[in-house]
């Protein structure tokens, strides 16, 4: 049994700026329960809302874990996001194929993503207030044509398969918010493409109410230069903003080191110190910004410790292993005090 928490919790710390979230799963509900329900009031299901996870076969739905996560959610009163209805990855491939397992058409495909998306967004839509409804269909290439990605869903529908899915997921839940999310959402070429898809779809009448910013960081990249553009940028288009995904690793994308057992000495201040700044430019944006999820909630889970080094310990989060607050953790709980203060 945890010990009564000492430090004062995120989310009251937050609560005239933005929801404070975290990526869970059937295991970490369990086993970060107390830390979860003390510091977050938001939830996002890790892995579990995915297409191949909720429907692995034509005929077939595995609801389990994603009513777990839901049914925490209600326990708790926590808000929770569902991620994610259109994606290229962990899609299953019956998904693309016809009867005679060639290529579906363009109708059957789309019928298919309708029926799914009435099913999955009307089954959680007392207690799920926002969807990703389309993640990451904008290219990394450096070519300047580069616009989106290659994929099933493009190759099989056209463009088209993006608004078609905000529009269905409208139809199963109207007052769900709808966003667009995706990664490397702060470099500037991806930045642009990710402004002219969104841009496109509020002219086309779509219904999309939000951008989705991954915000997969580490201690020394994007700069808080490219973070703030990108801010900038997506609040021109009139949307809400959430940091969907946020983590901030240890290492930089290219280092591939895997002897460290603990981090370096300097990291975790290092770190402290990257937080602090990234949490003063989001509460300076606080009134675009409705949510700040992390991509996990301790440094005993995260997707890190598996990519892109398999198993090689990351420590990305504010709470350390045995969910202490960690150095990070008293920067970013300052912010709103200081302002707080300043303000009297």
């Amino acid at each position: 049994m945890e010990s009564r928490r000492e430090e004062e919790s995120l989310k009251a710390l937050y609560k005239d700026a933005f929801h404070i979230g975290a990526a869970v799963n059937p295991l970490t509900i369990d086993s970060q329960r107390s830390l979860l329900a003390y510091h977050f009031n938001s939830l996002t299901a890790e892995n579990e809302m995915k297409f191949s996870s909720l429907h692995p076969e034509e005929n077939l739905y595995t609801f389990e874990n994603a009513d777990v996560i839901a049914a925490f959610a209600r326990e708790q009163g926590m808000a929770l996001r569902g991620h994610t209805l259109v994606w290229h990855n962990q899609t299953p491939d019956w998904l693309f194929e016809n009867e005679t397992g060639g290529k579906a058409e363009r109708d059957l495909l789309l019928e298919r993503l309708r029926s799914h998306i009435q099913t999955v967004v009307g089954r959680y839509k007392d207690v799920i207030y926002c969807w990703d409804v389309v993640n990451e269909v904008i290219s990394d290439e450096n070519d300047e044509s580069a616009f989106l990605r290659p994929s099933k869903w493009l190759d099989i529908v056209g463009e088209d398969f993006i608004a078609k899915a905000f529009e269905f997921a409208h139809e199963a839940d109207p007052q769900a918010l709808l966003f667009y999310n995706d990664y490397n959402e702060s470099n500037p070429h991806k930045r642009e493409r990710i402004y002219r898809l969104v841009r496109s779809l509020l002219d086309q009448g779509v219904p999309i109410h939000g951008v989705g910013l991954q915000a997969h960081w580490n201690l020394y990249d994007p700069t808080l230069d490219d973070m703030r553009a990108a801010i900038e940028r997506y609040a021109k288009l009139g949307l809400q903003l959430q940091l969907t995904e946020l983590d901030v690793s240890v290492f930089r994308f290219d280092d591939r080191r895997t002897e460290l057992t603990r981090p370096e000495k300097g990291m975790l201040e290092l770190q402290a110190e990257r937080y602090e700044s990234i949490f003063r430019l989001l509460y300076e944006y606080r009134e675009h910004i409705s949510a700040v999820t992390f991509w996990g909630a301790a440094d005993d889970y995260t997707w890190l410790d598996h990519f892109p080094v398999r198993g090689r310990k990351n420590w990305p989060f504010l709470f350390d292993e045995s969910h202490a607050p960690k150095p990070a953790y008293e920067r970013v709980a300052q912010i709103p005090k200081r302002a707080a203060m300043e303000k009297k």
